[in-house]
């Protein structure tokens, strides 16, 4: 009997030094992932424009940006061509990793699009889009784009008179007067197709601009946030009702005021989604 428990003592420690030693192997390589990780957003981060930039374009603004992990597939984007100004709030619907690397590619495509392109009209842009996934991707062999982009995209001329905009899946919201305006996008993503590979177009819509309106455009992440005394989700009404409540608040005390309400309602939950959204205040001729 001795003999045979020194046996299994043996054992136990051999196999107690090989979880160790494992568990060693899973430390070293999760910290090359996460360093990894970390060095990807920085160069996401670069990629992206600055909120200095937005901010230089509109100085009456905000943007509240909460990834859900270290790299987003959420991202916002702002860029001035002659005398429009073309702003959009991005959900890669590819999570994590996916996500973010589907950000990069949507950031240049943009950019390309708008200032080598020369497309200026907001649906004609997300149009361009779509046939760019198509030529990025169609190269691929047995590859089926799954994952797109839903997205609020739109354009202001010089004097802020005048806002153009297109969306898939995502809505952009206006408040005047103490009311709220919900301009729809269109039911399709950016870049996925159907069974048929139909390429859908998008809508353009204009809207005249009046001195004082304030402009959201944002992701679904914060009215898809579970949350509250029964963990149901945020939800959009909600979400519009808060923007009444604080749309006349200065714009950096709204992003604040998001911030914490979001992260009440979450509470000890999991954060489900990245969260994006984006205001500006219009000032005419500034």
């Amino acid at each position: 009997n001795l003999m045979r428990i020194n046996r299994e003592y043996r054992e136990k420690e051999v196999i107690a030094r090989k979880i160790v030693a494992q568990k060693e192997e899973l430390t070293i390589k999760n910290k090359n992932i996460t360093d990894s990780i970390n060095y990807a957003r920085r160069i996401q981060l670069a990629m992206m424009p600055s909120f200095k930039q937005f901010t230089g374009l509109f100085p009456d603004s905000f943007v509240l940006h909460m990834p859900k992990d270290i790299v987003s597939g959420d991202f916002y984007w702002v860029n001035q061509v002659h005398d429009k100004t073309f702003f959009s709030a991005v959900d890669c619907t590819g999570h994590g990793v996916p996500g973010a690397f589907m950000s990069i590619i949507g950031v240049e495509l943009f950019r390309r699009i708008t200032e080598i392109e020369k497309t200026s009209t907001p649906a004609e842009v997300l149009n361009s889009l779509s046939r760019n996934f198509e030529r990025v991707f169609g190269d691929v062999d047995e590859m089926k784009l799954r994952d797109g982009m839903d997205l609020a995209f739109c354009t202001i001329n010089k004097d802020h008179t005048l806002l153009e905009f297109a969306g898939a899946f995502n809505p952009l919201y206006i408040i005047r007067d103490s009311s709220i305006m919900e301009i729809k996008g269109d039911r399709h993503s950016v870049g996925v197709y159907e069974d048929d590979d139909l390429v859908r177009s998008f809508n353009n819509h204009v809207i005249p601009l009046k001195e004082g309106d304030t402009i959201y455009i944002f992701t679904d992440g914060f009215a898809d946030q579970f949350g509250g005394p029964e963990g149901k989700k945020y939800k959009y009404r909600r979400f519009r009702h808060l923007l009444l409540a604080l749309h006349q608040l200065p714009m950096e005390k709204q992003k604040d005021f998001l911030r914490e309400n979001i992260m009440e309602w979450k509470g000890n939950l999991d954060q489900v989604d990245d969260i994006l959204v984006m205001g500006l205040r219009i000032h005419q001729n500034a």
